[in-house]
């Protein structure tokens, strides 16, 4: 009878370690309570420099959708970044970009990213596949040993949205990774302390923060942009400017949808 227990211990413990592995990689889970499915955000995007004065160039959009894709069986959202030039601003910086984020509901980090560049005679494509379980990602182009639960461009601001804001002290600086063209980066984000913006939309209680950015052709400084999200549980994106190494870009939240929570950072 003893040996029969001590049988019967022993598939007991191989069967439960079957079901643990079945049930797959104990990936991290986030609180998210800024932002869900159906939430639309629309930008008008401006450009200003010597040669043009101030022009309306064009017009950006994300849309967080829920998707019927599984990823490791685990649900996601879709969330898809859309740039587009107005068709004046074209004969001078064309633009058609499209961005999307197969983004873990449960972890906020991404399994699938997907880019489709036009900006000028530039052009880039890509379809990068994270596999945080065994710490790799693979591009169009290659396979790179990575940080678990780096994120993409897209997702990356969404994850930082989870965050909390309440003990931020100006000054206070939160890192984030992300990859993008073949490439691991850590952005350091400076927080810049509360203020009220105005905009199209009216006058907001805003958190200011400071990205750092790769300098190159587009930035001479690592810290050239300013980022006004609300002060609430929203942490709506609603203004951005950055310099540029010729002339500006203001980019400015026009119209949105589905909030998840009401936008109490509103205050007309």
């Amino acid at each position: 009878m003893k040996n029969i227990r001590k049988i019967a211990l022993i598939l007991f413990s191989v069967l439960s370690a079957i079901v643990a592995s079945a049930q797959g990689y104990p990936y991290r889970a986030i609180e998210n309570n800024a932002w869900h499915a159906g939430e639309k955000l629309k930008y008008k995007v401006y450009y200003e420099s010597l040669l043009t004065g101030k022009v309306n160039a064009g017009t950006a959009t994300l849309e967080v959708k829920n998707s019927n894709r599984l990823f490791n069986g685990r649900e996601v959202y879709h969330i898809v970044g859309i740039g587009k030039s107005n068709s004046a601003f074209d004969f001078f910086f064309k633009v058609r970009d499209r961005f999307e984020s197969y983004v873990d509901k449960q972890g906020i980090f991404p399994h699938l990213f997907i880019r489709r560049t036009r900006e000028g005679n530039y052009r880039k494509e890509d379809d990068v596949t994270f596999d945080h379980k065994n710490l790799k990602v693979t591009s169009r182009t290659e396979t790179k040993k990575i940080t678990r639960y780096i994120q993409d461009i897209v997702s990356a601001s969404y994850y930082a949205r989870t965050l909390s804001a309440d003990t931020l002290k100006e000054g206070d600086n939160i890192s984030v990774n992300f990859f993008l063209d073949d490439s691991a980066y850590v952005s350091v984000i400076q927080f810049q302390g509360r203020q009220i913006v105005e905009t199209e939309l009216g006058k907001f209680r805003c958190l200011a923060f400071k990205p750092m950015v790769a300098t190159g052709e587009v930035f001479s400084n690592p810290y050239p942009m300013t980022l006004w999200i609300t002060d609430d549980e929203n942490k709506l994106p609603i203004l951005v400017k950055s310099a540029v190494i010729v002339g500006s870009v203001k980019m400015e939240l026009i119209k949105y949808a589905n909030p998840r929570n009401p936008i109490e950072a509103k205050l007309d």
